[in-house]
């Protein structure tokens, strides 16, 4: 089950208790989310974490960057049991598309998709410079990238951007010590 985002603002506005699970990595949740979400990334989802969020809610929101990641979560909390769940429809992007407020990192680092597309373009620039000049064969850097975008943007995910955000530039500070998630 989907919900659009002015519904679950509206819930949210009237008094009801949702509980807000971001399944993002935590590089995206620090860029941007909606406030009063849990981080609970899709990789390391845990059930019994969910539920504990989810006691003493009417319901459970999963969210995520469009919708493909939170949809995974709905089908792993699904099969563990949980009934009461709906998708955040278009997730965080359709959130701010639709204007509803989003709290964002002040803190000076480069997103995570733009890390993604920062390598992706010099990795296609350099293949395609080289094939011009050096070797004809260098042509299949920027066909690799090219089959790697389409997988991307057909499934939702991206494994550049699974492996930047492991990276030690990309790791996220709670208390003072390296986290895999804020909700621990």
């Amino acid at each position: 089950m989907k919900v659009q985002a002015k519904q679950v603002q509206q819930d949210l506005q009237s008094g009801k208790r949702v509980a807000l699970i971001d399944v993002r990595t935590p590089v995206e949740h620090r860029e941007m989310h909606i406030a009063g979400s849990r981080l609970m990334p899709l990789d390391k989802l845990d059930p019994d974490s969910v539920k504990a969020a989810a006691v003493g809610n009417e319901s459970c929101v999963l969210i995520c960057r469009s919708g493909k990641r939170a949809e995974q979560a709905y089908e792993k909390l699904r099969a563990a049991g949980f009934e009461n769940l709906t998708i955040l429809e278009g997730g965080v992007i359709d959130w701010e598309s639709a204007g509803l407020p989003l709290e964002r990192s002040s803190g000076k680092h480069l997103p995570l998709m733009r890390q993604v597309q920062l390598i992706i373009g010099l990795l296609a620039l350099t293949g395609s410079v080289l094939a011009l000049t050096v070797d004809r064969n260098f042509a299949i850097l920027p066909a690799i990238l090219g089959a790697g975008l389409t997988m991307a943007g057909s499934t939702g995910w991206c494994g550049l951007a699974i492996l930047l955000s492991k990276m030690p530039w990309n790791k996220v500070e709670c208390g003072g010590r390296n986290v895999k998630s804020c909700s621990v």
